[in-house]
């Protein structure tokens, strides 16, 4: 069956069952509620995965049906908030992470109950985002920069040529925009991934300082214990165990 008589078969099929889909403009409003991190809108236009919500019908398999809503939706939620300011590789981890879990779904209720998870984990990305407003174009290459390169040493230098900027003027736009000096918010992000590490793995200290190129154990320490008020070794007693105790 061509592609127009295949259009012509399922649009007289909609009509004599009255189906519609989602209109666009709610659709819109909808990932553009997540992409603020306005909890409360997304809550008043969130619509379950079925066809009587006005979604339309990708497999025969009731199952594989609402997988491929969720897959394309998390791609469409994806796009907005990487738009709306999170960073690429946290937008795109993110969804890698939540379509390897629609794929292990078996059963309708889980992929209901998965739907409601990524849409108010992406929510919430976005409302503690520190990009929440977008900024330049030459700062935004740089935040991207940075995030993409925690484990290399970052240079002032290497980011004025990644902005197109010099040196002088980057610096006091960055601290413009952002708020921090780039070497503060360099460090501030490093920190971030050191108590992720310490969190999620169990790396050492010794080995978490030189994935994030940190001249020495000492030195890491030193700076952890600045930004946080504790070592590494007491960060992780007080959060290693109690955060993997709470998910199981």
């Amino acid at each position: 069956m061509s592609i127009d008589s295949e259009l012509t078969h399922t649009a007289f099929n909609n009509r004599e069952y009255m189906f519609k889909h989602i209109p666009y403009n709610k659709e819109v409003a909808f990932f553009q509620s997540i992409q603020s991190g306005d909890f409360r809108a997304v809550k008043k236009l969130f619509t379950p995965l079925c066809s009587t919500a006005g979604y339309g019908k990708l497999s025969e398999n009731p199952l594989r049906n609402l997988k491929y809503h969720l897959v394309v939706s998390v791609a469409f939620i994806t796009r907005y908030c990487i738009e709306g300011g999170l960073e690429e590789e946290t937008a795109y981890n993110m969804s890698d992470i939540y379509i390897r879990r629609v794929d292990t779904c078996s059963d309708e209720e889980s992929v209901h109950s998965l739907h409601e998870e990524i849409v108010r984990e992406f929510t919430r990305a976005m409302k503690n985002n520190s990009r929440h407003r977008l900024y330049s174009k030459p700062i935004t290459k740089c935040i991207d920069y940075i995030y993409n390169n925690l484990h290399s040493r970052i240079t002032l230098d290497s980011l004025a040529e990644e902005a197109g900027l010099s040196e002088s003027y980057l610096s006091k736009l960055f601290h413009s925009e952002v708020g921090v000096t780039v070497v503060q918010y360099i460090m501030n992000k490093k920190i971030d991934a050191a108590k992720n590490l310490l969190i999620f793995s169990e790396y050492s200290a010794v080995e978490i300082a030189n994935y994030l190129c940190f001249s020495s154990e000492s030195y890491f320490i030193s700076v952890f214990r600045r930004y946080t008020g504790l070592t590494p070794k007491r960060f992780r007693e007080l959060y290693y165990r109690n955060k993997f105790s709470k998910s199981e």
